[in-house]
């Protein structure tokens, strides 16, 4: 684990990458030069602050420094007129920047993100890249693909946006709807991250859980008639308003991953460590007077909202997600209408985490071993094989179905490939706990 300065700088790299990625990029209008300006800064950082001081803004810091890199280039090039305006433009304050129907640098990033020009899956691996700041292998680990095919994949979407001139604004009125499900996805994407971090030492990262929650504010002001905007941002705010009980003491905030976090609803759902601080409090064992509960009114009024307007993958979510919050305790949580919540979500996503998590809330409704059951129908998915989520959901099942001796197989098969730290602890107890009751 990363100690000391360096591991300061890695968590103002987590923070602040996206914002100053998003930033500089507006500045010069090259993604590509913007984001190794970046680089470079944390560069600078990483030679300059363990002797000076990390300055009291730090994100401003990288921001002024890369820009500076960025323009630096720019002028090295000034040779050829093209380049030598950019490097003018520079200069103009933010302000002066062109105008646009959301004068915000994230979403415009997120919007080149999702350009039809580019594929899917480049829609997808670019956002978390360019806007969540993660590594090419945390990206690698989110697809479940071999690094170096990630990692060409954003060299060439990269080299596409450039090639092509797509530019870096959020595209006028007409061209929003074509664009809005890449958009609406990536953007459920920075909060996914944040809301159960690929890796690094903690299992929440707020800043990209605000920042995504932001986006779907400003994304249903821009189109307001979009009922799955206003389902997203639902979503977000009713898995959101239980941040505050999901970590320990140390933590103070967080957020609860819907059966993504360790094994699924039962077992994930925000995970804590009774004698540590700041690691992860099961769902089941949170204080519900304590989540927040204007975010779950706010999350309930979009809910209903986007339910008169029609349907889709994120409205079957947010039922999901507002089953949990208004549930008054865990044992009167309504897990068939869950089950049905994620048996209509199935027919919008084939995705098999999807079906991990109704395995659990199957297990729930109709009984621990009818939960492993419809677990070992995507088991064998090899989309999984690389994560712990299929073993953590089994050794949960195991442990809740009074089978221990199983269960601990199945933990220390998780163990074996789970890369968050918080995670790799809230295993290590649930292992101990099997292994006293063998």
């Amino acid at each position: 684990m990363t100690t000391g300065p360096a591991a300061g700088i890695d968590a103002v790299y987590r923070a602040e990458f996206g914002r100053a990625l998003a930033t500089v990029a507006r500045m010069v209008g090259d993604i590509a030069l913007a984001e190794d300006a970046v680089q470079e800064a944390f560069a600078d950082a990483l030679r300059t602050w363990p002797e000076r001081g990390a300055p009291v803004n730090p994100g401003a810091w990288i921001t002024t420094a890369a820009r500076h890199r960025a323009l630096d280039r720019l002028r090295r090039e000034s040779a050829r007129a093209a380049k030598e305006q950019d490097a003018v433009a520079a200069h103009a304050p933010i302000e002066e920047a062109g105008v646009s129907p959301v004068p915000d640098d994230q979403l415009r990033m997120i919007f080149t993100c999702c350009h039809p020009a580019l594929s899917a899956q480049s829609q997808v691996a670019l956002t978390l890249r360019l806007v969540c700041g993660l590594r090419t292998a945390e990206i690698a680990r989110a697809f479940l693909q071999p690094e170096h095919t990630v990692a060409q994949r954003l060299s060439r979407a990269k080299a596409k946006i450039r090639q092509a001139g797509i530019p870096l604004r959020v595209p006028p009125a007409h061209l929003l709807p074509e664009r809005m499900p890449g958009v609406l996805a990536c953007v459920y994407l920075v909060f996914s991250e944040g809301y159960f971090a690929t890796s690094g030492p903690s299992a929440v990262r707020d800043e990209l859980c605000d920042e995504a929650i932001r986006l779907g504010r400003l994304l249903c002001g821009l189109m307001p008639d979009e009922p799955e905007a206003r389902a997203l941002l639902a979503l977000m705010l009713l898995q959101d308003s239980r941040r505050g009980q999901r970590r320990g003491v140390a933590g103070k905030s967080g957020a609860e991953a819907e059966g993504a976090a360790v094994g699924a609803e039962g077992e994930l759902g925000g995970e804590r460590d009774r004698q540590g601080e700041g690691d992860l409090i099961p769902l089941e064992d949170q204080d519900r007077s304590a989540w927040n509960h204007a975010a779950i009114r706010a999350g309930l009024a979009c809910l209903e909202s986007a339910a008169a307007d029609g349907g889709g993958p994120y409205l079957a979510q947010a039922r999901i997600a507002a089953a949990h919050a208004t549930a008054r305790s865990w044992a009167e949580t309504d897990w068939h209408a869950i089950v049905e919540s994620y048996d209509e979500l199935l027919r919008y996503s084939a995705s098999p985490a999807v079906r991990v998590n109704r395995a659990v809330a199957v297990g729930f409704s109709r009984g621990f071993e009818a939960g492993l059951a419809a677990l070992e129908e995507v088991a064998d998915d090899p989309r999984l094989a690389v994560t712990h989520l299929v073993p953590a959901t089994r050794a949960d099942l195991l442990r809740r179905a009074g089978r221990p001796r199983e269960a601990a197989e199945s933990y220390r098969a998780a163990l074996d490939l789970a890369v968050n730290e918080q995670v790799r602890r809230f295993l290590a107890r649930r292992l101990a706990e099997v292994e006293a009751a063998e």
